[in-house]
């Protein structure tokens, strides 16, 4: 196990999803059932199945795609990463809060975060981090550790884990990690 692709995935990850939508879902999840194990159940299975797929799809993205042409791609989506980290994450007003289902509340949450994390900015880095370290197991690892770091304190604390850090800044960190991130593929190094 590459010991950077773990330690980058796990830190990219945990400074990504504080203040990120998921971790909304895993505050609105705690509030609504009251039932922290089930949900930090949940989380951990709909994220090890979301960033495996996640990490697969990045080692076969690194297999079929010429060194150079990846190195210029990896780099654009971590500065384009960089910038969308920037702006807050919102919980669709729209959206009703999740309800009693006979899935229970593990299931619940299960489905909610396997689909709230589809297409997210963690869920790319996912891919983005596998596709630069070749690393599918260290890479999952590391990205569910990291989500596990953000989420779990937000389902036992509620709202109150949020406000321990100024999100604000949290987002320009993450923000910064993302594209040293972009240059350091651009300069060539972690490939």
């Amino acid at each position: 196990m590459s010991l950077e692709a773990f330690a980058v995935s796990t830190g990219v990850v945990a400074l990504s999803e504080i203040g990120d939508k998921t971790q909304l879902l895993a505050l609105l999840l705690a509030a609504r059932f009251r039932q922290p194990l089930a949900i930090v159940l949940g989380i951990l299975v709909a994220t090890l199945a979301n960033h495996a797929m996640a990490s697969a799809l990045g080692a076969w993205v690194q297999g079929v795609v010429p060194a150079e042409t990846l190195r210029w791609a990896l780099a654009i989506s971590f500065f384009a990463v960089a910038a969308w980290t920037l702006k807050p994450d919102q919980l669709d007003e729209d959206e009703p809060p999740p309800s009693r289902s006979p899935m229970g509340v593990f299931g619940i949450t299960v489905v909610a975060f396997f689909l709230a994390e589809m297409g997210d900015k963690t869920q790319i880095a996912t891919v983005m981090l596998a596709a630069q370290y070749a690393s599918l197991l260290t890479v999952t690892a590391g990205t569910t550790l990291g989500m596990m770091l953000a989420n779990v304190p937000a389902v036992l604390l509620g709202d109150r884990a949020v406000h321990f850090v100024p999100l604000h800044w949290v987002r320009r960190i993450a923000a910064g990690v993302f594209a040293v991130l972009g240059v350091l593929v651009l300069a060539g190094v972690g490939l």
